[in-house]
């Protein structure tokens, strides 16, 4: 089926603000890399809500040498903003486990940052008026785990969350973004390697296996092999169902073992 971007809007809007009137927010927060991803749900934001209720946060690690499209971004959206380094506090956590013995790790390293700015998000949304933190990962990042726990993948809603790559830059065109925000290359900002570098393959390949089911033998174990080992990041918190009677029986209470 082939993807229409004009089409996909009207519901996609509609939901977004169905998601925003249950969280009982008014102004969506989001944190602005000035890659494609961010800038779509940042335009989907202003579509669906207004400019006035659309809180753009950028957080760069020191010195970040991209921060201009993040500033572009927010710039040509019009949309209130505001900058938060994240240095002081990712360099800070680093140094106190060094002082008690604790090296920490490539991985730790990599991670810590967008932790950090998810933290740092949820409190400038417990601070402006109404503030609910938006995700916004896509379908091809989520289907092979490229995202942090509690990290990126985190927020009250996701508007992109079943759209592949592709399809988010044609949502981004459909919302009038300029060409440079949708073309944009992601990385992890630490390393100097893009998304793709990382993964061993492009998301081109991700996208053609979920939406057609194309992709060769050996790709195939691989997307696969990503895609199970990183459900857990995507997954309500299990709890130990111990028998114990809950009585209200709400249908979206899910610590209720006994709900229909």
């Amino acid at each position: 089926m082939e993807f229409n971007a004009k089409l996909q809007l009207a519901g996609l809007l509609e939901w977004m603000n169905e998601q925003m009137t249950n969280c009982g927010g008014k102004t969506a927060v989001i944190g602005i890399s000035g890659g494609k991803d961010s800038s779509t749900v940042a335009a989907l934001a202003v579509a669906a809500y207004g400019k006035e209720h659309v809180y753009g946060v950028l957080m760069p690690d020191g010195v970040q040498p991209d921060i201009d499209y993040s500033n572009g971004l927010v710039e040509v959206l019009d949309i209130p903003h505001c900058t938060v380094n994240i240095h002081a506090a990712t360099g800070g956590i680093l140094d106190e486990m060094e002082r008690v013995g604790l090296t920490p790790s490539r991985q730790t390293k990599v991670n810590l940052p967008s932790r950090i700015r998810m933290a740092t998000l949820y409190a400038v949304a417990q601070t402006v008026p109404g503030g609910i933190v938006i995700n916004t990962s896509n379908l091809s990042e989520d289907w092979v785990g490229y995202c942090t726990i509690y990290g990126d993948s985190a927020g009250a809603f996701s508007p992109l969350g079943m759209y592949t790559t592709e399809e988010v830059i044609a949502l981004g065109r459909e919302l009038g973004l300029p060409e440079k925000y949708l073309v944009k290359a992601p990385s992890d900002g630490l390393t100097g390697l893009t998304d793709e570098d990382n993964l061993g393959f492009t998301y081109h390949a991700v996208n053609e296996y979920i939406r057609k089911g194309e992709v060769t033998a050996d790709l195939k174990e691989k997307i696969d092999h990503k895609h199970r080992v990183s459900r857990f990041k995507f997954q309500t918190l299990p709890v130990y169902q111990n028998g114990m009677p809950i009585v209200p029986d709400e249908p979206t209470d899910y610590y209720n073992p006994h709900k229909k």
